[in-house]
């Protein structure tokens, strides 16, 4: 097993980006993440705000949940550097994939150039309907 890390992508100290040798290099996520340290795992975060009113549209709504998810990592001690997993479910794979390039951008905006694990799933619905994402993250703060 090889480890790489872009040098141009700080990594959390603790983390290390998992690459096996002669794969292709993920673009937008990484195919695994080894982590030591102090365990953070979110529920199932959804795009809405403190009075619980859903953004318009899954671009805002996917700004707004992960907005979510760094202050609950913010809670912990972390940042979103400190991300290992992030496990997406849409309703809309269409959707989604129409959106890449608007999706993308609101990623580095809220999160960075960090890209850990993600797994992508469309689902039915969600429990919100007016819900267009809902992501889990799991974080590891170093010791």
């Amino acid at each position: 097993m090889s480890t790489i890390s872009k040098p141009e992508v700080p990594v959390a100290r603790g983390l290390q980006l998992l690459q096996p040798s002669g794969w292709p290099q993920p673009k937008g996520y990484a195919n695994g993440v080894m982590a030591e340290g102090r365990l953070i795992v979110t529920g199932g975060v959804v795009g809405w705000d403190a009075a619980g009113r859903f953004a318009d549209g899954l671009v805002a709504q996917v700004r707004q949940t992960l907005e979510n998810i760094v202050a609950i990592l913010a809670e912990g001690g972390a940042r979103p550097d400190h991300l290992v997993r992030l496990t997406w479910y849409v309703v809309d794979m269409d959707e989604y994939v129409s959106n890449l390039k608007a999706l993308g951008k609101v990623y580095r905006e809220v999160i960075g150039a960090h890209y850990p694990s993600m797994a992508l799933v469309q689902i039915v619905r969600l429990v919100e309907p007016s819900s267009r994402v809902e992501i889990e993250a799991t974080a590891v703060v170093p010791r």
